[in-house]
């Protein structure tokens, strides 16, 4: 039995596909095949039920992979207190972040990475935060930037910023002379929303109590928050929106924005982790870098409250 066998065997069950698998470790379809069958003849059980499409593990093989992802992980320990001795910024950071943080936080964040720490590898995924969350716990991220708190016990949640949520009115709606509102104010049929499975979704519908409304219903749903603007920009609806989002905002838009009272929601963003998590210089160098970016006021709870997920 060797660590290359437990790679390939980790990788047929994510990616429940022989060339898919193959192509991730680098190898031919035929090496990681041969493999994986020299490791199903020495433990004289069988891994894989081959003969389904796609390819899924067999009971004991469930039992076989967990196990081979907790040595492995065991086995980068070992990779990084040489890297830590060493005292290097250095190797593969895997970061998981949700779509209404990315087209924020990525651009930035990218910039200041590759030009103080190119020896750093980063490798970033875009999903929802239940794929955040699912790929932590299979060792397939180190880190994500993800809304909080997931009160999850197998995940480590490190508080960056509470970003206020804003209103964002087109100009033809009844509301748009208003400076401040109240989330009852909000019609539930004028109101752009995300898509199902996104925790931003979820939020604004508990901020605004909608789904104790008897006539709510969605004209259209997206998992864009750019597409959401726009209608509502064409449109005489609504949205929420993220304080990082109107950062950027024209004063044009800014009009369009307005704020909820005090105190204001918001939503807590963090930097998770997998509670047995190895890449400790790295993921603290990243969260300076992020605390960095944001604005200080952003960093701070006051006359702020905390919506729920």
């Amino acid at each position: 039995m060797t660590l290359t066998q437990l790679e390939y065997i980790v990788a047929l069950d994510t990616h429940r596909h022989f060339v898919l698998a193959s192509d991730k470790c680098f190898v031919t379809q035929p090496t990681l095949s041969m493999q994986i069958q020299k490791l199903e003849e020495e433990l004289g059980v069988k891994i894989f039920d081959r003969t389904k499409q796609p390819v899924i593990p067999t009971e004991i093989g469930l039992s076989i992979i967990a196990q081979a992802r907790i040595a492995l992980r065991e086995a980068n320990v070992i990779k990084q207190l040489i890297s830590d001795q060493k005292d290097a910024l250095a190797g593969e950071l895997r970061i998981g972040i949700i779509p209404t943080l990315a087209p924020y936080l990525l651009p930035p964040l990218y910039k200041i990475m590759r030009m103080k720490y190119p020896h750093i590898h980063l490798i970033v995924k875009e999903t929802i935060t239940e794929g955040v969350i699912h790929e932590l716990k299979n060792n397939q991220l180190d880190c994500g930037l993800v809304v909080t708190p997931l009160k999850d016990s197998s995940i480590k949640e490190d508080i960056l910023f509470y970003e206020e949520l804003f209103v964002y009115v087109s100009k033809k709606n009844s509301l748009f002379g208003k400076k401040y509102l109240l989330p009852n104010e909000i019609d539930p049929n004028k109101l752009w929303l995300l898509e199902e499975g996104h925790c931003f979704r979820s939020q604004v519908l508990n901020l605004c109590e909608l789904r104790k409304s008897s006539d709510f219903h969605f004209k259209y749903e997206t998992g864009n928050m750019e597409t959401l603007k726009r209608m509502v920009e064409k449109s005489d609806g609504m949205t929420i929106l993220p304080e990082l989002a109107v950062m950027e905002f024209s004063q044009s838009q800014m009009k369009m924005v307005k704020r909820l009272k005090e105190p204001s929601p918001a939503r807590e963003v963090s930097l998770v982790t997998h509670r047995d998590h190895i890449k400790t210089k790295l993921i603290k160098t990243l969260r300076e870098e992020i605390v960095n970016i944001v604005p200080k006021q952003m960093q701070k709870l006051q006359r702020k409250k905390v919506v729920e997920i």
